[in-house]
């Protein structure tokens, strides 16, 4: 009998102690990945969040010359059914005349609708003018009263300290009822 297998450090040795590490790895690499699962997935939005990321409206029921306004994570969306007189007061407007120049066309996928985020682009105030009684400003669209921004029918800043025009989300008809936001 030999020295190594009286001594049990043979090839089976060798064999039985690979395996243990191999095996003491798996489990450690098995255990960290089921540690850091839950951070991982606390790292994604609830489930809440990931509802308000879009919304659908219905805007069947507004007649040509109204607007609605709706919530869209967390500002106020509003969607107005213009005139052919405001579309063309929107489409006549010569770009160079534009402080922030953006055809009506960039800025809608219908003429007829109009769609964009009501926050004023100066401080984040609403503008008026949603509203048929509310003053619509100079240029017949929407009016921030806190410092006097004017905007045109196509949401675009014509006067006033704001820098840009109203934004306008991203959004698409579903049907030619119904649109998506968001």
């Amino acid at each position: 009998m030999s020295d190594e297998t009286a001594n049990g450090s043979g090839d089976d040795g060798e064999d039985r102690r690979d395996f243990l590490q191999l095996a003491t790895y798996t489990v450690g690499a098995v255990g960290a990945a089921l540690a850091t699962w839950p951070i991982i997935d606390s790292i994604n939005p609830p489930a809440d969040v990931l509802a308000l990321s879009s919304t659908e409206v219905d805007i069947e029921p507004i007649e040509e010359g109204q607007s609605i306004t709706v919530v869209w994570r967390g500002r106020p969306v509003f969607i107005r059914h213009r005139t052919a007189d405001e579309i063309e007061q929107a489409v006549s407007v010569s770009l160079a005349d534009l402080p922030d120049p953006q055809s009506d066309a960039d800025r809608t996928q219908k003429p007829e609708w109009l769609i964009m985020v009501g926050v004023c682009t100066h401080l984040g105030c609403i503008p008026i003018g949603q509203r048929e009684t509310e003053p619509k400003g100079e240029f017949g669209g929407w009016f921030c009263p806190c410092h006097g921004s004017h905007y045109d029918t196509s949401g675009r800043i014509r006067k006033g300290p704001a820098p840009a025009n109203l934004e306008v989300p991203a959004y698409s008809f579903l049907t030619d009822t119904t649109i998506k936001i968001g």
